[in-house]
């Protein structure tokens, strides 16, 4: 597997500044946190790692090659989990896990397991729409292991857990990383303990930009 890394990166968003200068590095094995104040640039940053936003200044690597250079091998090693869960209400938790298994060019054959190691197998057949929010942050987050990647980026993976959920999706990534994987994930919470390093986003001074961030 590959180092991710990004150099002297710039993000602006309807015209606004939201940070520059911004370094990052993640090795195989590694986790990274992205921290700082709300509206800081947390979730840009893991836009522009994903390949959503395109950055204003500064390249992202993988391997040393831009990520900019074949979007859709960046796009299949790499798996985004966004603050907003990324599913459709009429799906039932199985069709949703194989619609996004399909669409990254992966079979089924994860989906049922993505399922049980997140405890809600039993959700297999029923509408996203029927569960409760933890219920579908859990089938949101089982795209990690629906959808086989080194590449984790995670936007507030904790939100609307319990704490048996925040467990289970810690001991979930300590596995992936075990296994060679990169984790980065925006988060106000203390995860990994030791196993993972902080990168600090610190507000822009006379930028307002709120929510865009």
């Amino acid at each position: 597997m590959s180092g991710f890394e990004g150099r002297d990166l710039t993000c602006i968003r309807g015209g606004r500044l939201v940070f520059e200068g911004v370094n990052f590095a993640a090795s195989p094995g590694q986790a990274l946190l992205l921290r700082g104040p709300n509206g800081v640039g947390k979730s840009s940053l893991l836009r522009l790692m994903v390949g959503f936003l395109v950055p204003a200044a500064g390249t992202i690597n993988w391997d040393g090659t831009p990520i900019s250079s074949d979007r859709d091998a960046h796009g299949a090693r790499s798996v985004y989990i966004g603050h907003l869960d990324a599913l459709k209400l009429s799906l039932t938790g199985a069709q949703n896990l194989s619609f996004w298994a399909r669409i990254n060019g992966h079979g089924k054959d994860h989906v049922l397991a993505a399922l049980e190691r997140f405890g809600i197998l039993h959700l297999a057949d029923i509408p996203a729409q029927l569960m409760s929010a933890g219920q579908r942050k859990r089938l949101n987050l089982a795209r990690l292991i629906a959808v086989p990647s080194p590449l984790w980026l995670m936007d507030e993976p904790v939100t609307s857990l319990d704490a048996e959920g925040s467990e289970l999706i810690e001991d979930i990534m300590a596995v992936h990383l075990d296994a060679g994987g990169i984790v980065i994930a925006a988060t106000h919470q203390d995860l990994l303990g030791n196993r993972a390093t902080e990168l600090r986003l610190t507000p822009v001074i006379g930028s307002e930009y709120g929510d865009l961030a």
